[in-house]
């Protein structure tokens, strides 16, 4: 089943201003996934990092504390000021190693070309239009080192019976009211990346209290 539409940008910012901390609490079956996209992505050998929606700061904070480089630069974004404010809170005592910047929702970012060695993208596409998924991928395309990682990952399709049954529901619910799942909906990413452009050095789909996600790490062909 397909979801019919996403939210619009206000939409979102709306919703996760709204659910603020609570989106803590999705880390029940985000944190396996987050897990063995840090196994698979060498954030010891990263000096900067980028991520495109960073939320509560969640992700962020465990990266600094290790395993990135005590020198590691960390820059998230994100388009609800009250998750820019918690994320702000969160990594405050980190001092000049994090920025948080609040955006439009965009995705064309002040930074230079080729100048992060991870960008990072935690259950954030698959909220976003299609159109949206593209320019996301093409700023994450233009933001990487040669050598860099992209690092995503996101709600995906079942492939076991649990699993369908509970992303057929999801994708039910986002059908008809999409800000009750957070906007969220299961989706291939791997499809979405061009073989010309990409090469994927990790996938893996990781279940947890039913609830699958696709990990997924490639790296920009130059």
């Amino acid at each position: 089943m397909a979801a019919r539409s996403t939210l619009s940008r206000s939409e979102v910012r709306a919703v996760y201003d709204r659910i603020g901390r609570g989106q803590d609490t999705q880390v029940l079956y985000e944190g396996p996934a987050v897990d063995v996209l840090i196994a698979h992505a060498d954030f010891e050998g990263a000096s900067t990092l980028f991520e495109i929606g960073c939320g509560t700061g969640r992700v962020a904070e465990r990266l600094l504390r290790g395993p990135a480089p005590p020198d590691a630069q960390y820059v998230g974004a994100d388009l609800s000021p009250t998750m820019v404010q918690i994320a702000r809170d969160r990594l405050a005592a980190f001092g000049d190693r994090a920025e948080i910047v609040q955006t439009d929702g965009g995705f064309s970012f002040d930074r230079p070309d080729a100048s992060q060695d991870r960008v990072l993208a935690t259950y954030v596409l698959d909220l976003l239009s299609p159109p949206d998924i593209h320019a996301l991928l093409a700023e994450a395309h233009r933001l990487l080192a040669p050598d860099g990682r992209f690092c995503l990952a996101g709600l995906t399709w079942g492939e076991e019976v649990l699993g369908r049954l509970v992303t057929n529901a999801w994708a039910a619910v986002h059908a008809l009211r999409p800000e009750w799942v957070g906007g969220c909906r299961p989706l291939r990413v791997e499809p979405l990346l061009d073989a010309d452009r990409w090469t994927v050095r990790h996938r893996e789909i990781v279940r947890a209290w039913g609830v699958p996600s696709e990990v997924l790490i490639a790296s920009p062909r130059q």
